[in-house]
Formats: structure tokens, C-alpha cells, sequence
């Protein structure tokens, strides 16, 4: 099954795997119990859903969240509901996809205009004679 990301990517359900584990921190009663937390493990290097340019943009968008292996590790354990965590780490992982499928604008080198290069050259010169001025005093 498909999962779609944005309106032109989409992910395979079984590039996803998820682990569920007792959650940190403060729960009552339940804290031993129930296991809330959540480990969502997206597999980059077996996807053959995304383009390879998103792909790369991805691995270095996700930092050290990426393994050696080629997998993605989200963890969410904010919400003391197992299904409210998993929504998290699944909305964590297709906002980092909506991130990578974005392609960074080229930056395009511009000449600076004669009036600009008048203004700089005017300011150094006025900038100059004040410090000239500072040494004839002394």
C-alpha cells in the first residue's frame, strides 16, 4: 500500500517498520505496563518509491538520525497514547520527505551596479580623509 507524502511522492507501507517501547519519564500507573513509546524505521536505501535526488537531499537532511545501513530512526514518546505517538513520528518522517523534495534554488552570481560601486568607493574615501585627519592633529 501507498502513503502518499506530498501530492506527487509517496512512500511504500512496508518501508516502515515500527517498534513499540515502555516510554521514559513520568505515566502513573501505567508507566511499566503499557509501551507507548514509539521507534518508526523508514528504510532509505531500499525505497524505490523516491527519486534518487530526493533520496540524497533526505540522508543529509535526517543527520545523524540516518544509520549506517541506510535507515531512518524517528522515536516519539511525547503523548502518553501509543497511537497519538504514532502519528507524531509518522508526520515527523513525511515532513523531513516534504523538506528533501523541495530542490534548493541555484544561486545566480550578479554584478554590482556602477552606482553601488560609486557609493562604496565614497564611503572609503570619506572614511579615509577622517582618519587622515585623526594623525595630521597629533
Amino acid at each position: 500500500m501507498l502513503i502518499p507524502v506530498t501530492w506527487s511522492l509517496q512512500i511504500s507501507d512496508s518501508d516502515l517498520e515500527e517498534f513499540f517501547t515502555p516510554a521514559t519519564g513520568p505515566g502513573g500507573q501505567n508507566v511499566n505496563k503499557v509501551s507507548t513509546a514509539v521507534q518508526l524505521r523508514f528504510n532509505l536505501a531500499a525505497n524505490t518509491t523516491l527519486p534518487e535526488a530526493v533520496k540524497t537531499r533526505l540522508a543529509q537532511l535526517a543527520g545523524k538520525r540516518l544509520t549506517q545501513s541506510g535507515v531512518i530512526l524517528i522515536e516519539s514518546e511525547e503523548h502518553r497514547s501509543q497511537l497519538r505517538n504514532r502519528e507524531e513520528a509518522r508526520e515527523k518522517l513525511f515532513a523531513l520527505i516534504r523538506e528533501a523534495s523541495v530542490v534548493p534554488k541555484t544561486r545566480r552570481r550578479t554584478k554590482p551596479t556602477k552606482a553601488s560601486k560609486t557609493r562604496r568607493l565614497d564611503a572609503k574615501s570619506r572614511r579615509s580623509s577622517i582618519k587622515r585627519l585623526r594623525n595630521s592633529i597629533d
